[in-house]
């Protein structure tokens, strides 16, 4: 096993790192989520960076999706390791391709940021509709859950498809797993190398079509033998499920993390189980620790390998003792009895009891979680084993949202749950689009990951319109690993970039007791208090807060910098929050600007390393009162004589 090198990446960039090692070709048509890999693989190629085989992939974009996924084929019926990176609509325009991939029995490996289908409305957020639209492609599915596993399974994906020549859809959370930056441990080239059978390269390469060994593929048949040879592929997908916890394992021995087809976490005589498949799984383990540790009997299973589904390790992974199962998708199905994964589940346990003889049989209840990113925490996950916990539990239930229509929704605790751990520093930056807030919060939690021992994990919070709309940086970072997939509800640090926020946001609803408030503010100490809408004031005042504020506008300005605030609020974060000694911060965010801005030029530079220094000079703290004698309150989200309709809907998504 090799001594580990960490970094830290975000997902997108975790799976294509191993991708473009291990490939000779990549197709791309670049879509949301999923662009970033597309765009790393161009990068690179254009760069000459050599894969594992000392050559330089080569990266073709086409005009769309189909082009790309028509690309794949045709490098694949010449022997060449290809592969491509998609979501969503741009999946949706591969699937012809990908039956043809997957009927001829060929080796690849597509990397998904599963996304939303657009539907009643677009959506460029995360659920698993488009992967769950692929399943029946003759495809294998893997979901990986987070940063690490996205690294991981892109090789094992990789090593499996070549074994089992079945292809392979590799996919994880768009933007809750694909843009969350975390601290990973990066595989070297040897262990990349270790996985990759020479064997099967050459056999794969032997399977091209070549005028020297001809073969025929893309026939036409006829009912006399079009089914016989649409079931000869069952041996291939029989043998896939072992192949795969064989990759698994091989992988284990050469780095120490342990994968399974399906992974149980929580008592070993659970009596409610919750199973699952990507990033909330680990929210779900979060809940199952928290339970267990008040005398509850509870576990969560989360589901790797989805197709092939293999009934027989299902139940092998479920404990003995469970009675009651609800299964979560992260999609909708309207019209079928159940989504897709709570189908496999029911399926699997009746054909599992039907040859095993058994009689007993769990109550299996399912339920929706998550659509476009909707946020699911422990509180959410709670509330679902709750719902178990009664006689007559609720099946193709909701959770997340308030169903006051056909009434499927479970009630949740919003309160923060369970007690967030005492040693994990947690942070919130309220910016805008295109402001900088979001750039100088990556460059942070990297100077923080790559800096220190600490664990660290950066997650970004905008809305589709990006440039312009209101943005917020979520950062958590601790002496242990961050597995978190969920939005901070406690804060100990907040950071509001744009002043004209304290009047319209509640800026500080999640801020913790004794946190500190950081304020970008056009006044000096005393008028930035009597400023504060009463609000905010008597939260400082309840919660014991520390209060700052910069002008950090005015420093930009003093600098030549215009309206780019972002390096002086990091360097005020930096100097609040002790997480660096600040000399030794001030030197990793100016490294930070000569990466970043280095190639615009030694004047932006110069500008940029005057603003880091001149910030300190301009932090104040401001004496908090005891009581408030401010009169200033937070004007309502919409006028009192507006209509119904907007009082209680409108007002309500835009609040």
């Amino acid at each position: 096993m090799q001594t580990h090198s960490f970094k830290m990446m975000d997902g997108n960039m975790a799976a294509a790192y191993v991708a473009y090692r291990v490939n000779e070709v990549c197709a791309i048509y670049p879509i949301t989520p999923s662009s970033p890999m597309a765009e790393l693989a161009d990068e690179w190629s254009a760069s000459k960076v050599l894969n594992l085989w000392g050559t330089t992939p080569e990266v073709i974009e086409m005009q769309s999706e189909g082009g790309a996924a028509g690309t794949v084929h045709g490098a694949l019926q010449t022997g060449c390791l290809t592969t491509t990176f998609t979501a969503s609509q741009g999946l949706m325009l591969m699937l012809p391709n990908m039956y043809k991939i997957a009927g001829e029995l060929t080796s690849a490996v597509f990397h998904v940021a599963a996304r939303s289908l657009a539907t009643q409305a677009l959506s460029i957020f995360g659920d698993h509709s488009d992967v769950m639209a692929a399943r029946t492609t003759g495809f294998a599915l893997l979901a990986s859950a987070s940063v690490q596993e996205a690294h991981d399974f892109a090789l094992i994906a990789q090593a499996a498809t070549l074994e089992a020549r079945v292809p392979f859809l590799h996919f994880f959370d768009g933007f809750r797993t694909s843009h969350e930056i975390n601290k990973i441990a990066v595989l070297a080239d040897g262990q990349i190398r270790s996985m990759i059978d020479d064997k099967l390269v050459h056999a794969h390469r032997a399977r091209a079509l070549n005028p020297d060994n001809p073969f025929i593929r893309g026939t036409a048949q006829n009912p006399d033998v079009y089914f016989q040879a649409r079931e000869a592929c069952n041996p291939y997908y029989a043998a896939t499920p072992a192949i795969v916890q064989q990759a698994m394992d091989r992988f284990a021995r050469l780095t120490g993390r342990h994968y399974h087809l399906y992974d149980y976490t929580g008592a070993e005589d659970a009596r409610r189980v919750i199973v699952i498949m990507g990033s909330a799984a680990a929210t779900v383990r979060a809940t199952v620790a928290a339970l267990n540790a008040s005398d509850e009997k509870v576990g969560v299973l989360q589901v790797r390998l989805y197709r092939p589904f293999s009934p027989e390790d299902l139940i092998a992974a479920l404990p003995l003792t469970v009675e009651k199962i609800a299964v979560l998708d992260r999609t909708k199905e309207p019209g079928a009895v159940g989504e897709p994964l709570y189908q496999d589940v029911v399926a699997s346990l009746v054909e599992m009891g039907r040859k095993t003889a058994t009689t007993r049989m769990p109550v299996v209840v399912g339920g929706r979680y998550g659509l476009s990113s909707k946020e699911f925490t422990p509180g959410m996950a709670r509330a679902v084993f709750a719902e178990l916990a009664k006689t007559q539990p609720k099946t193709s239930f909701t959770v997340g949202i308030h169903d006051d229509v056909t009434h499927t929704s479970l009630e949740y605790d919003t309160a923060q749950w369970p007690t967030p751990d005492p040693q994990l520093t947690e942070a919130l930056f309220f910016g805008l689009g295109s402001d900088g807030t979001v750039g100088a919060n990556k460059n942070s939690i990297k100077i923080i990951g790559e800096s220190t021992n600490l664990y660290a994990q950066g997650y970004f919070v905008y809305d589709s319109k990006k440039s312009g709309a209101r943005t917020i940086s979520h950062l958590r970072f601790g002496p242990q690993p961050i597995d978190a997939p969920y939005l901070i509800q406690k804060a100990g640090f907040v950071a509001c970039h744009q002043y004209a926020f304290v009047n319209s946001i509640d800026l500080l609803r999640h801020a913790r007791h004794g946190a500190t408030f950081l304020l970008n503010s056009p006044h000096d100490a005393q008028q930035s208090w009597v400023s504060l809408p009463q609000q905010v004031q008597q939260a400082i005042i309840d919660k014991n807060i520390r209060f700052f504020v910069i002008n950090a506008s005015a420093v930009a300005r003093d600098q030549g910098m215009g309206s780019r605030i972002n390096i002086i609020m990091q360097a005020a974060f930096f100097a609040l929050t002790d997480v660096l000694p600040t000399d030794e911060a001030l030197e990793r965010i100016k490294d930070a600007v000569k990466k970043t801005y280095g190639s615009k030029g030694e004047i932006t530079v110069r500008r940029n390393f005057a603003a880091v220094d001149a910030a300190l000079h301009h932090l104040v703290e401001v004496p908090v009162p005891d009581t408030i004698s401010g009169t200033i309150t937070m004007p309502p989200t919409v006028s009192p004589a507006a209509p119904v309709f907007v009082r209680h809907v409108t007002a309500r998504m835009m609040e």
